[in-house]
């Protein structure tokens, strides 16, 4: 049984506060249905972007990075993404030391 998006996100963004590591939502997506993804702000100009994919050798879902780059260009990315898909939910995570947490949420 797959958890709600909006589930998901209360208890990702819960855990990564009990981890000291601060994160916030950008756009909120279908509370029920919505895909999401984590863009993961280094604050050295630099990210990470995450989206949860269904890899075909392991059968399941898995996090993966899907670009890594200039945070401002991820930005407008995601703003793209976002004006195309409504339901999308879009978090972001601030680390210097790359850490998302992501791979304790598959």
């Amino acid at each position: 049984m797959r958890l709600s998006s909006g589930f998901w996100v209360r208890a990702y963004l819960t855990h990564l506060q009990s981890a000291g590591i601060p994160a916030f939502v950008v756009a909120k997506g279908d509370a029920e249905r919505g895909d999401v993804m984590v863009k993961l702000n280094l604050l050295d100009g630099s990210a990470r972007l995450y989206q949860r994919l269904f890899d075909l050798r392991a059968d399941r879902y898995a996090w993966k990075q899907v670009e890594a780059g200039r945070s401002d260009t991820i930005d407008a990315q995601l703003e793209r993404q976002n004006r195309r898909d409504k339901d999308l939910w879009i978090i972001e995570v601030e680390d210097r030391d790359g850490r998302a947490l992501l791979e304790e949420f598959d």
